[in-house]
């Protein structure tokens, strides 16, 4: 067993420090978008009931004199996040893939300070020999602490040291800057990992079933498949009150193009490289899913259908039999995941006879 060393031991200290410190900061309305400078690091399907809407274009504001055709306007606004950006890996794992070729890669979202969260997933849903006979990446992607990033690099490079299962590249860790986080996990198996056959995109509070969703979904390996909790015909927020707000300046459509709801996804492998590419030509909104959902419209390529309630984005009381059947169950913290998983590995087996 793999010792905790006295700097990972001090993390509660410094998350409560940074709690006390973001206090201070606004990232409502001016979020930061961009990192601190640091020093070099030491190491460096098809959607066949819906079709995508070919009427989905990119519309102008127009101009006072009504010319829809005006050029928008030059300066980025704060919502928006930098991309394309000649963004660093401050910690990488490029040889990961050298010697194997993953069936599937675990991409987690998880904040710079969260070491207690990326210990429990490592030993819940995200361990690596979780499915038997299944060869499973996982990989944890972060950005920079707004406040603490200079006390917290030690720390994480002494984890990634320990893991080596840490991406993180030097934009500040914000909720407006998630799409960075996602882009850079495509970034990562499309230049590192290109042919794994699967990537799942994962946030920190759910419940995962990888064994299921393997079993049910993913064999055989297919190409330009991506599903989970499809949201069709919905818009963004335009008001400010709104956690999801996003304004017409960065995104002008009134609707978005069908996508998987944010906490958990999966795709197939050759669309990671895809969308990666497609992104760098495409204004970047602050919403990840449906950024998601804008690359896959851009592509031409629609979602898969995924039967109703096997992917949920509202917390379901737990039963051992019931979430054997389910891939995703939003809103369950890793500490519950501490308590429920022993019980739900022994159940499983009983559950399907």
């Amino acid at each position: 067993m793999k010792c905790q060393s006295p700097r990972l031991l001090l993390l509660p200290v410094l998350t409560l420090l940074a709690l006390l410190g973001l206090r201070v900061h606004d990232f409502t309305e001016e979020p930061m978008t961009t990192a601190p400078a640091l020093p070099s690091p030491g190491r460096d399907a098809t959607d066949r009931q819906h079709p995508p809407r070919t009427g989905f274009t990119w519309h102008r504001v127009p101009d006072p004199q009504g010319n829809a055709t005006a050029k928008p306007a030059p300066t980025r606004h704060p919502l928006q996040p930098p991309y394309p950006h000649p963004y660093r890996f401050l910690l990488n794992e490029p040889h990961k893939c050298r010697d194997r070729t993953p069936f599937l890669v675990l991409l987690v979202v998880t904040e710079p300070a969260d070491v207690a969260g990326r210990n429990a997933i490592r030993q819940t849903w995200g361990n690596e020999s979780s499915v038997p006979g299944v060869s499973i990446l996982r990989l944890f992607l972060i950005g920079i602490h707004p406040v603490f990033a200079q006390e917290l690099r030690p720390v994480l490079e002494e984890e990634s040291l320990l893991h080596r299962d840490i991406l993180q590249q030097d934009f500040l860790d914000t909720y407006n800057n998630l799409t960075l986080k996602t882009l850079m996990g495509m970034e990562w198996v499309s230049k590192h990992c290109p042919n794994a056959s699967y990537v799942v995109k994962a946030d920190r509070d759910i419940f995962l079933n990888l064994g299921y969703l393997v079993e049910r979904f993913l064999v055989p390996p297919k190409k330009n498949f991506m599903t989970g909790y499809i949201y069709r015909n919905t818009g963004p927020l335009r008001s400010k009150a709104y956690k999801w707000h996003v304004p017409r300046e960065v995104y002008p459509n009134d609707t978005y193009p069908p996508y998987c709801g944010g906490p958990g996804y999966v795709l197939s492998g050759d669309l990671a490289s895809k969308i990666y590419n497609v992104a760098q030509t495409l204004p970047v909104i602050n919403m990840e899913d449906s950024f998601m959902g804008i690359c896959l419209h851009a592509l031409g390529i629609g979602l898969t259908n995924s039967p109703w309630g096997v992917f949920n984005m509202y917390r379901l009381e737990y039963e051992a039999c019931r979430f054997s059947q389910l891939v995703m169950v939003h809103h369950y913290q890793p500490q519950d995941l501490l308590k429920l998983w022993p019980q739900f590995q022994e159940a499983k087996a009983t559950c399907r006879r």
